[in-house]
This record gives structure tokens, C-alpha cells and sequence, in this order.
């Protein structure tokens, strides 16, 4: 991928996944009520610090906490940057 950004230190970028359109059952969620996504796949990873070593690595899906990161919108495409310790598991 022709990501143009590379986090520094213990930082990663995320590329949320797309929000949920519709329930289990069928109803139709309209754009003022979908909720933040959580669960995204990481795009790029900075080298970690001499104290902390990076766990994830760019392609893993990985959850994170409802309102962690910074979002940012580069080259037309919506995208969060975080420190590691923000995430929740790797799935």
C-alpha cells in the first residue's frame, strides 16, 4: 500500500472498518445514528521506543477503545493514529 506517513515511536495507524449499515434483524440504520466503529486494520507501525516493542504489525485487524486515537483524513480516506497501548487485541 502507498501509505505516504510513517508514525513515529509507539504509534500505529488504523483504517477503521466501514460502520454497520444494517441490524441482525434487518433494520436499516440511518447515517445520524451508526455507531464509531472499533475494529479496524492497521496500515502502518512506528519503530516501538527502547522501552517498548511494537506488538502489531501493519495488516493485523486489531480493536480499540471507542474514542482512542486522533482521527485524520489523508488522500481522501479516513484514518486513526493511536499509541499501541490504545489497543485492545489483535482478531
Amino acid at each position: 500500500m502507498g501509505l505516504n506517513i510513517k508514525p513515529l515511536s509507539d504509534r500505529v495507524v488504523i483504517e477503521p472498518a466501514a460502520a454497520e449499515n444494517k441490524t441482525a434483524s434487518g433494520i436499516i440504520i440511518p447515517e445520524t445514528a451508526k455507531e464509531k466503529p472499533q475494529k479496524g486494520k492497521v496500515v502502518a507501525v512506528g519503530a516501538g521506543t527502547k522501552d517498548h516493542k511494537m506488538t502489531v504489525k501493519e495488516g493485523d485487524m486489531v480493536l480499540y477503545g471507542k474514542y482512542a486515537g486522533t482521527e485524520l483524513k489523508l488522500e481522501g480516506t479516513d484514518y486513526l493514529i493511536m499509541r499501541e497501548d490504545d489497543i485492545l487485541a489483535i482478531v
